[in-house]
Parts: C-alpha cells; structure tokens; sequence
C-alpha cells in the first residue's frame, strides 16, 4: 500500500527518535490522524484537554527530557491555541517542534471556514523556521530543518500542511532542477572559545577579591565546572530561577534565587561583589545584580545573541558552559583569604534557619511558607518538580532545598500561569520511573489543571512510578497579582478580579479516581505528604491556605513598604490579616522565633 504524506510524516518523526507527541485532533489534521491510526500509535499520540495544554507538555517534556517536544494540533482554533504554550517555550529556549493543519489549498483565499494566515500568525513564535507544505516532495526537508532549527537554536518551530495536501501519495523529492533533497541527523560542535579570550577572562577573575557566580538553565550540564571554579575563586553562587536545579542547595556557598523571587544571600552578595561571573544566564533584573560601576564581570553563553546584554561585561566568552569552564580554570589562582566565601556561608545558614522560622509561623489555616519546608525534608532523591506561576513560584524558589540529581522547572520567562500541571505530566512522560510533584495556585489550578486532572487520571498506568502530586494552594485569591497592586500600584485589593470561587479540589480529584487529600492544619501536612509520596496512584492534596501571606521580597524597598501601608489604609478587605502575617513573618529576619509555632 502506498505512502501518503501523513503517512511518511509519521515516518520521518520515528526515525528522528520522536516518541511522544502531545495534541489535539480536528477536522484540519483527520488524514494525519488517520495515518496514526495505520502507523500503531507510533509515535505516541498523547492526548491533552485543550491544544495549550499540549504545547505545556511538549514544553515540559523538552525541559526535563532534554530531547525535542513536539505537539499537533488542527487548523484555525487548534493552532491558535498552541501559541501560549509555544511562547512559553520559546523564551525559555526548549525545542518544541509544532504540527499544524490548514484547510485545504483549494480553499485557502476563500474565508473558508477555520482558515486562519498561519504564516502570519506563527511568524514571531516560530520565527527561526515557519513553513508549510505544498508538495510531498518538500516534506522530507521542510521537517528535518524544522527539527534542527529547534534543536540548534533551542526554540520552536513550525510546520504548516494543508489537509488535503496530508492526503497526497508521498514521493521522495528527485535529483532534478528545483528539488531539495534531505538528510537526517546532526552532529552537533563543542564551541570554546580561543586562548586569548580565556586568559582575559582570568585576568579580571583574578583581580577580584570579591566574587560573585550567577548560572542559569545553561550550566546544568556543568554543575562539576561551576563547582571547580568556585571553589578556585572562593565565589559564592546565585542562581536564576530556571537554573534552580543546576547546583544542590545543600551546598553552604550556594546562595539560592536571585531577583524577586530571591534570597537575601543572593541579595547581599551582589550588593558586595567586586566581581562578578555569569554562566548561562539571562537573568533580566539587572537591578539586582552589582551596580554598574561597582564590579567587573565575564559572562559565558553558547549564544551570542544572548550575551553581554544584562550587565557591563569586560569579556564575553561565546561557548559550551562545561568546556569553557574546563578550559578557564586553569588560568585561575586559588584565593588565600576566605573571608569572603566564610562570610557567604555564615548569611547562606542563616538564611535556611530564618527561612524554617518564617514558615513556622502560625498561619490561619495554613501558612503557605510551611507546606513548601515539610515537602523539601521529604524531596525524593529523582524527584521532578514544576511550579506555576504566583506565590507558589516564590516559595518554590526560597523554601525548597534540592540536592543533587532533583529536577525543577516553572515558566521563568514568559511567567504564564497554567503550566504546573502540564509541564508535571511531561515530566512522567520524558521519565515514567521518577516521581513528579506540581506545586499549583488555586487561581492556575481553576484555569486550566482541574481539566488535566482527567488527562493523568488517563495515562497513570503507563508511568512506572505511580506518583504524580498536584498540591493546590487554596487560598481563594489571586495572591502574587493581590501583593503586587499593593506594592507596585499602592492600590487596594479589588475583590472582583482577586477573589476566587471556592472548589473542592480534593473531591474533584477523587471524582475522578485519583488520590486526594483535604489540609486544614499545619499539623496535618507531615502526613499528608508522607501520604502522597507513598500512593500507588497519583494524588492531588489540597492545602487550606492563609491568603495574608504576602510574599514578600526578602529585600523589600521602603517605596513599596509605602504603597503597601496607604493601600492597607485605602480599605484593602484583608488590611489587618495581611499587616499581621507580613510583619511575623518579616521579623525572623531579626527576631527569631518571634511569632513561630515551633
């Protein structure tokens, strides 16, 4: 029996590896479904509830997998609906790899039904490379660049094919005039850059007694050579939120987050750095790094569009984070006075104790703080973790302590809500054998992750490891949004848009057949997480939370400790709940134990 093109699409996945691709299906992609249906569900069609959802996991799946998601969804609305996910992907640079439909060529100029300019549409989020097909012979070259744009530039691309054109019998582009023949696979260079460069860079690490590391995502392949040159430079180590799970918080000179979301010991550090070292980071808050004329820096990136663009650097090394390091450690003198690294140390463990006392505060019912410290004693060794976007992301950042071999993952950049529960499913499906927990907002929770509930409730048999915990934090309000109009805009809580519609997050999860388990205490989340991380199947637990926890930035300015106290005193509903628990909980900074449950 002949090929048609839906067919060899298929195909040509396979044999680059491809094994799963998460989507949604409609009338604009029903012959590629077809094909699916002939092809043995090889590879995998995962089935999302809403084509966003798709693009979230295929997301996630590129971020925890380290191989090219790829998602499909149909013509028009399908493909509309991809884009969030696809932005998501794209500023966080994973190489999502997105199928389309279009209404059939004969159609197209028409105000056909569902025809939408895709080119048009996907011109920015898939900017490297956006085609569609019009003949099977383009097919072959159309996908295996689309795969390689994604994976060389770690970004997202896209194919476009007409449905009737997924219809036409395949045939292999010809050696003839105007015809583009293909080739699969790619190996890819080790860039480094040249002596010279190196030696700069150590020149100005050297001078400095001072030191201060910043690494991102682009590290994580170079934990060993992060650590080595440290070490050399008796540096402590910030780390930008997507680069979390780069170095074990265990390590005393391992400063934690940086930025909003951050630490006082990141903080500090770069208010008293004469130096400073960048690794695969494009943290944007220059604010909180040194100030400009304070210290002088070098930053390593393999992309060069993305370097020397968030701080003054004196040197710009264009390579492969662990090769670069490898190559620059050498070059680089062993510091004989360690004050500076002992001082580093000394604010790291004093920060882990005020961060236990904080989230020990009493909390009615919950303070949010504490469900965050009980999971991090209990952390499985390959656990994966994904945290949305809100206040969960903040204590995601400051109260979980990983170690080595622990994944994590939210949306740094784009900082979308919704893709907790998404990029947690990813996870099961990139590593079946790994645990994964998403710690999710109840605002996130309602927008889209009770519908993927049904989705997990679907494929948990196929995970090896049963545990997959969503931990909603129910609190009925949109809290990261309610604290940034108090600080940022000195403005009241509005109650129309802040206040949620309460859900009975457990009940629905059970509904459905999963594990569930309703928190109304402090004292009952010990259990509840021993609970969870022990069940045969995947379990959401849903955590009573005290809304007037503001999630306060550990360097919080005077400006918006004004605004904050004149919206309190403008009529914010939740004025004395939020005055109380903020200043409790500020005041371990200070006095610990004040205000603790302990």
């Amino acid at each position: 029996m002949a090929q048609n093109v839906g067919d060899y699409l298929l195909h040509r996945l396979r044999e680059w590896g491809v094994q799963k691709v998460f989507g949604y299906s409609g009338d604009g992609i029903n012959p590629l479904m077809a094909s699916w249906y002939q092809a043995g569900n090889d590879p995998r069609f995962i089935e999302a509830r809403h084509e966003e959802m798709a693009a979230f996991e295929a997301c996630g799946y590129a971020k925890f997998s380290g191989r090219p998601g790829v998602c499909v969804a149909t013509s028009g609305p399908g493909a509309i609906h991809l884009l969030n996910g696809l932005y998501d992907a794209k500023l966080d640079h994973q190489p999502v790899v997105a199928i389309v439909g279009q209404t059939n060529r004969t159609a197209m100029g028409g105000s056909y039904q569902q025809e939408v300019d895709l080119h048009t549409l996907y011109k920015d989020v898939a900017s490297a490379y956006v085609q569609t097909v019009n003949t099977p012979e383009q097919l072959p070259n159309v996908l295996d660049r689309a795969m390689r744009v994604a994976m060389s530039e770690r970004t997202v691309t896209a194919l476009i094919v007409p449905a009737d054109v997924q219809e036409l019998e395949y045939s292999p582009p010809q050696h003839a005039f105007k015809m583009v023949p293909s080739s699969m696979g790619a190996e890819w260079p080790t860039t480094v850059p040249d002596d010279e460069a190196i030696r700069r860079a150590a020149e100005v690490l050297n001078a400095g007694e001072k030191v201060a590391m910043l690494v991102g995502q682009g590290a994580r392949d170079a934990r060993q050579e992060v650590i080595e040159v440290a070490d050399r430079l008796g540096a402590g180590v910030a780390k930008a939120l997507l680069g979390k799970d780069v170095l074990p918080d265990d390590m005393p000179f391992v400063t934690g987050a940086i930025g909003l979301l951050g630490t006082r010991p990141s903080y500090e550090m770069m208010r008293e750095a004469d130096t400073l070292l960048i690794v695969g980071s494009s943290f944007p808050y220059s604010q909180f790094l040194p100030e400009f004329d304070q210290a002088r820096a070098v930053e390593i990136d393999i992309d060069a569009k993305f370097i020397g663009m968030r701080y003054p650097t004196e040197v710009n090394l264009v390579g492969d984070a662990a090769t670069t390091l490898r190559a620059l450690v050498g070059h680089l003198e062993a510091r004989e006075d360690s004050s500076w690294r002992e001082k580093i140390e000394k604010d790291v463990a004093d920060w882990w104790h005020t961060m236990d006392e904080q989230a020990h505060v009493e909390g009615d019912p919950v303070n949010p703080m504490r469900i965050f410290t009980e999971l991090s004693a209990r952390l499985p060794e390959d656990v994966i973790v994904s945290a949305d976007s809100g206040s969960s992301a903040n204590w995601y950042a400051r109260h979980l302590r990983f170690r080595t071999g622990m994944r994590g993952s939210l949306s740094g950049t784009l900082a979308t809500m919704g893709p907790g529960v998404p990029y947690a499913i990813g996870a099961k499906f990139a590593h079946p054998d790994r645990p994964a927990i998403a710690m999710v907002g109840d605002g996130a929770m309602q927008m889209n992750g009770l519908a993927e509930l049904i989705t997990i409730k679907r494929y948990q048999r196929e995970w090896t490891d049963p545990r997959l915990v969503v931990c909603v934090l129910h609190n009925n309000d949109l809290n990261q949004v309610t604290w940034e109009m108090c600080a940022m805009s000195g403005s009241p809580k509005f109650l129309e848009s802040q206040q949620l519609p309460d859900v009975d997050y457990a009940g629905w999860a059970q509904s459905l057949g999963l594990g569930a388990r309703t928190v109304t205490s402090a004292e009952e989340l010990g259990e509840a997480w021993d609970f969870a991380l022990s069940a045969d199947r995947p379990v959401v637990l849903d955590v009573h939370c005290d809304p007037n926890f503001p999630p306060i930035p550990p360097h919080a300015t005077l400006d918006q400790a004004v605004k904050s106290a004149k919206s309190m005193i403008a009529g914010d509903p939740d004025r004395w709940g939020v005055i109380k628990q903020g200043v409790k909980t500020k005041a371990q900074e200070f006095i610990p134990g004040l205000g603790s449950d302990k």
